[in-house]
This record gives structure tokens, sequence and C-alpha cells, in this order.
């Protein structure tokens, strides 16, 4: 059976500028049209999926769940609030914002990279659920060069300065003598640095580059956003183990 809504909170759902309260006065005001007829209630029913509703003449458009890849600068914290740094929510840009909006996982605040905002629960639970191992890709910069011997300490699973033991992760080199890339399939706190901390390194610079098997977008500036279409969303999940 299609979803049915009422038309205020539909509205409000779909547009965060709008509260359930000022959409019934746009209401009441004529403002607010379904199938280009005039809404006499805010509580009217409304099919999102077929409806046309419109605000002063502009289209909501209808999407069940949005997905934002964030390219995540230094100094921005992964939480809804804060009050001492800003957080990733801050940097949505408005024609993206909508409520419930939170950050699916999160990176330190000194490290840059993929951050994935969404106000999909389930698919969030799915990303972090420890059953599911959703892998994610780093770019890291070293202290001191890397060691050969990196690879095979990584794929044995990496024990931590307090005595953890790591899953097994893959460590790949790459051509400067102090860059590689990580792949982990948890996320304990800290964890690439306390990695690397424990092989006697250092993690100077680190960005998180991919999440599953959708990369961030390269041509996306720190800071910046863009809205993942849906055929996109299941590479998330296309490299499970």
């Amino acid at each position: 059976m299609p979803e049915v809504q009422r038309l205020d909170k539909f509205i409000s759902s779909q547009r965060s500028d709008l509260s359930r309260s000022m959409v019934k006065e746009l209401v009441r005001k004529g403002k607010v049209t379904v199938n280009n007829t005039a809404a006499k209630s805010p509580d009217m029913k409304v099919f999102p999926d077929t409806d046309i509703v419109e605000v002063e003449g502009a289209l909501v458009s209808y999407k069940k769940h949005i997905y934002i890849m964030l390219n995540k600068p230094q100094g921005v914290v992964c939480s809804t609030r804060d009050g001492l740094s800003p957080t990733v929510l801050s940097l949505i840009p408005e024609n993206l914002r909508r409520k419930g909006l939170f950050p699916a996982g999160r990176l330190d605040k000194d490290t840059e990279g993929f951050v994935l905002i969404t106000d999909d629960g389930a698919l969030a639970h799915k990303i972090l659920s420890p059953k599911n191992h959703v892998p994610k890709t780093y770019f890291v910069r070293l202290a001191k060069e890397w060691n050969t011997s990196y690879k095979e300490q990584f794929s044995n699973g990496i024990i931590l300065s307090d005595g953890t033991k790591c899953l097994p992760a893959q460590f790949s080199p790459l051509s400067a003598p102090n860059e590689c890339e990580v792949v982990l399939h948890e996320g304990m706190f800290h964890q690439v640095k306390r990695m690397f901390e424990a092989l006697g390194n250092k993690v100077v610079y680190l960005k998180r580059i991919k999440i599953g098997n959708l990369f961030l977008d390269e041509n996306l500036p720190l800071g910046g956003c863009v809205e993942i279409i849906d055929k996109n969303i299941n590479k998330l999940f296309s490299n499970l183990v």
C-alpha cells in the first residue's frame, strides 16, 4: 500500500526551513497546493510518491531518505552538536538540509575525508554494525618511512599498547616511502594512529578516502558536500567480507 502522510508533516520533513506550524500558516494563507488545488487543511492526507505538492509555487520533492558525501576538513567534529567546535552538520548547504540528519560514523577532529551524512537510521546501523565489517580505506602519511614488515603485521592483526588485538587489516605501501593506504574492518577510537604507534611510527596526516566500495569524490573540496544518488548507495556494502 502506498505511503500516506499528513500534509504538514510531509512538507516539514522535506523542507528544513519550514516547521509544521509554519506550514499550517501557509495553508491558511492559501500558499500550499496539492495537485494544483489549494490545500484546505494542514492535516489532509497526501501520497508523497505521486501527489504534486507546492509551497508558494515551489515543488516539494519527495525523498524518503537523503545520503550526503562530505569531505570533512580538520577541526570539524562528527557530531550533531558540540558547542566548542563546528560540526559536520554545519557544513551541509541549505538545499541538502532536512530534519534528522546525522553522521553515520565518526572521524577524529584532526582527520579529513569521507563522512556519510544521512537521516536513514537503518542504513547507518548496517554500516556501523560489527557483524558487517564494512571496510573503510584511509590515506596515511607517516612521520617515518614504512617498513616492509607492516603488511604482514597488519594482516595478522596488530596488538595495541593496551593489549587490544585489532582485526586483520590491509596495508598497502605507496610510492612515497612514508605514505600508504590502510583498510580497516572495524572502527576503534583513534585506531589507525594507535596501530602505527604500536609499530613505532606516528601518523602525521590521515584522510578517509573510501567507505565500502564508494570512493570520496576527488573533485570535492574540503568542506564540500554532494548528494549520493541511489544507485551508488549499494557500493557502500559491495566489499563486505
